[in-house]
């Protein structure tokens, strides 16, 4: 209650979360570096391992990560937050980054709202490639976006949803899971007894992460996961489905680029062009310009431009004559008409009987024969 007597409401404002600056993972020299062991002579720097002895890229060769990224305690400003710098860290997904604050990447998610300014890189600002490698690894492909991860090596515990849940729960923190509303599910399917799972994500983004932070890391049983980017879906309807998705993605990034008032222009160029009436919104509008006179006590806006129109135009003037539209020109075509004209005459006249001559009167008289008056 103030000093009036009256009483007084005090509404509290929403607390804003604000970023921390991002802190340093690891310390320098932490984790250790552990070489790839030699198992044949040469060393693939495209599969990043020895070539040779590993076709079948065993279990054994595979070595758990000793780092990983939490998301909700690594997050945090770094200098790319200033300096306008698009891409994460790719050390940050993995859980090692020494740099903190003093990174000059982004030490969080990548934003789906905020499209890359290269689209042919990844979120981690590496080259993608024209086609996957053979083992469906490394950066990916810019022919085609995939949003979905193959994770192999499941440690099946307990049933087929379980285990879903599980995968679920590891998976949801690097980004939105798709969801199927009509279902109620979400895009997480488990091959029983298999060990593998599918996890279809969002956004092309957020897989892109969530396969650097998921490699070589671990559910609930101390499993190494093989993530990989999965093939493509063989389903027609997934395929119908997604080209679908895709167009109106692009139909929406089109249109929140584009200036509305230069689409209203282009609309109403087209509708002069094709000769049409305008659009609702254009009637629309007129419509409530007339409103607007009423209430003024005048007369609507259209009523009053046929009244202009009609004082403005002479009672007798005749219509200009018609401009040629094709290749040939005005007194060709009046030509044109005239022999028309003339050969439509003509036929009419050879359609109609010609008049018989009169008889000839009984008698010898000649000159009264009627083929003395022919030609």
């Amino acid at each position: 209650m103030d000093s009036n007597g009256t009483d007084t409401v005090v509404v509290a404002k929403p607390k804003v979360k604000k970023l921390k600056p991002a802190r340093k993972q690891v310390k320098p020299g932490e984790v250790e570096k552990v070489e790839t062991p030699q198992t044949g002579k040469e060393y693939n720097i495209w599969y990043n391992k020895w070539a040779g002895g590993d076709r079948e890229d065993s279990y054994s060769n595979k070595v758990k990560s000793q780092t990983r990224c939490n998301i909700k305690r690594d997050s945090g400003l770094t200098r790319a937050n200033t300096t306008g710098m698009r891409y994460c860290c790719l050390f940050f997904a993995r859980g090692c980054c020494p740099y903190g604050w003093e990174c000059e990447y982004l030490h969080m998610l990548p934003d789906p709202m905020n499209a890359l300014p290269d689209s042919s890189k990844d979120c981690f600002a590496r080259d993608k490639f024209a086609d996957y490698r053979d083992d469906m690894g490394g950066v990916g492909s810019f022919n085609r976006q995939n949003r979905t991860l193959y994770v192999g090596r499941i440690k099946e515990t307990g049933t087929g949803p379980e285990t879903e849940e599980v995968v679920m729960r590891h998976f949801k923190e690097w980004g939105v899971i798709e969801r199927d509303d009509s279902a109620s599910t979400y895009a997480v399917k488990v091959l029983q007894y298999r060990s593998v799972a599918f996890v279809t994500y969002k956004s092309e983004l957020h897989a892109q992460f969530a396969k650097e932070a998921m490699a070589c890391q671990s559910l609930d049983n101390d499993e190494i996961l093989n993530v990989r980017w999965a093939t493509e879906d063989p389903n027609p309807v997934q395929k119908v489905a997604e080209k679908r998705r895709l167009e109106e993605m692009g139909q929406e990034a089109i249109k929140a680029r584009m200036d509305p008032r230069i689409v209203d222009a282009m609309r109403a160029v087209r509708a002069l062009e094709d000769g049409d009436i305008l659009e609702e919104d254009s009637l629309e509008a007129q419509q409530q310009n007339g409103d607007e006179d009423l209430e003024d006590g005048g007369e609507p806006d259209s009523k009053r431009r046929k009244i202009d129109q009609t004082e403005a135009t002479p009672p007798q003037a005749s219509p200009p004559p018609p401009q040629p539209t094709g290749l040939l020109s005005a007194d060709t075509l009046e030509g044109l008409k005239y022999f028309a004209e003339i050969r439509k005459r003509n036929g009419a006249a050879a359609v109609q009987p010609r008049a018989r001559p009169a008889p000839a009167p009984t008698g010898l008289n000649l000159a009264n024969y009627g083929s003395d008056d022919e030609d």
